[in-house]
């Protein structure tokens, strides 16, 4: 076998996860990831912290930060909840899916309670 056929082989078969997964990434998604990518290099500059000193922070490297700002969907979501806390913005990451503010999933879940419900017998209601 050729080397061209085994690189072939390779690339096919063994393409990183996260390859896959943001080649099927919504172009939504990828718009949203670049901005909030673009909104944490404007907080970290707010507050006068440069990316090396933000990476040593973060115990990540300078360029993980420079991905990380640049809206790179392989980045991950421990490098987020790290920067986002570095930045001081937790509680908006624990909010960010939160139940409450699931407005679809509630009207779903009320669409799916029994439009009517049965009453017992009055022999059911003796105490």
């Amino acid at each position: 076998m050729s080397i061209d056929i085994i690189c072939m082989i390779c690339h096919v078969f063994l393409m990183p996860r996260a390859s896959r997964v943001t080649s099927g990434l919504p172009p939504q998604s990828k718009r949203a990831l670049v901005s909030l990518g673009k909104d944490i290099a404007v907080a970290r500059k707010r507050r006068k912290i440069s990316q090396q000193l933000m990476a040593e922070r973060m115990f990540v490297s300078v360029q993980t930060v420079q991905r990380l700002e640049s809206g790179d969907p392989t980045v991950g979501i421990a490098v987020l909840a790290s920067a986002l806390f570095v930045l001081g913005f937790t509680k908006r990451l624990a909010g960010l899916a939160a139940p409450e503010s699931d407005q679809v999933g509630m009207r779903e879940h009320l669409a799916r309670l029994p439009k009517k419900t049965h009453s017992g017998s009055s022999k059911d209601m003796d105490f």
